[in-house]
């Protein structure tokens, strides 16, 4: 039993979870900024985003070793679906667990809140899922990146601030955008690591489509911008 929790507690990867918290507490610290801080809007936000980016973990886990990227070739953590330590059809049941308590707590944060919202959370679920799992995972085909600056930086920040501040300020996307781009480039690392065992199974990212070298280069980039961007604000 004891070995059991530790092995899922590992495939939750809580590692993970100070980058999703961290387009929520900027968000929310900008809406403090203007007096308009929600201590409850904050927390469900912040609830929201941890139990996201777990299910973002338990479907990552699961798809890659469905797909063949999680194998004997891969660096890195070990995987609980690929190793066997989990079977695929208890960590479907985990994935479908988080689907329902993610949109259980976006229900509960944006009950009096536009549809546009709701519509916003069913598709972070969805993203969550398909980014390595299903039929089609976006993640094979260098869209990662894309989707994690838009979701860990625009989305996460400005809807968090939205959602408390009732009000939008185009110059919010500066460090929405810094956000996005510091959660890219700690996915490049990521790919960086996998990149043979990637390969190996098809899986095709910006990394992979690139040379050594011009990968460091834009990792370097991507980690400064939020140095750039946020002196803007002050």
């Amino acid at each position: 039993m004891q070995y059991k929790l530790k092995v899922w507690i590992s495939a939750l990867r809580l590692r993970t979870l100070p980058l999703a918290s961290a387009s929520i507490i900027l968000g929310s610290l900008l809406a403090a900024a203007e007096g308009k801080l929600d201590i409850v809007i904050a927390v469900l936000c912040l609830v929201t985003a941890i139990l996201l980016q777990i299910l973002s973990n338990l479907a990552n886990d699961y798809g890659d070793a469905i797909h063949g990227a999680d194998n004997e070739q891969r660096r890195g953590p070990r995987r609980a679906t690929q190793s066997g330590d989990i079977p695929a059809d208890k960590m479907k049941q985990a994935i479908w667990l988080f689907a329902v308590l993610s949109f259980a707590a976006g229900c509960l944060l944006i009950r009096n809140d536009s549809l546009l919202f709701l519509l916003l959370g069913i598709l972070a679920i969805v993203a969550a899922i398909t980014y390595t799992a299903g039929p089609r995972p976006y993640g094979y085909v260098g869209l990662g990146d894309l989707f994690v600056f838009v979701f860990f930086g625009l989305v996460g920040v400005l809807g968090s601030y939205f959602l408390q501040a009732h009000s939008f300020n185009p110059v919010l996307l500066l460090p929405a955008a810094s956000c996005g781009f510091l959660s890219v480039a700690v996915l490049n690392i990521n790919n960086i690591r996998d990149i043979e065992s990637d390969r190996s199974a098809g899986k095709r990212h910006r990394e992979d489509r690139s040379t050594p070298t011009w990968t460091a280069r834009l990792c370097t980039t991507e980690s400064p911008c939020h140095r750039e961007i946020l002196p803007h604000l002050l």
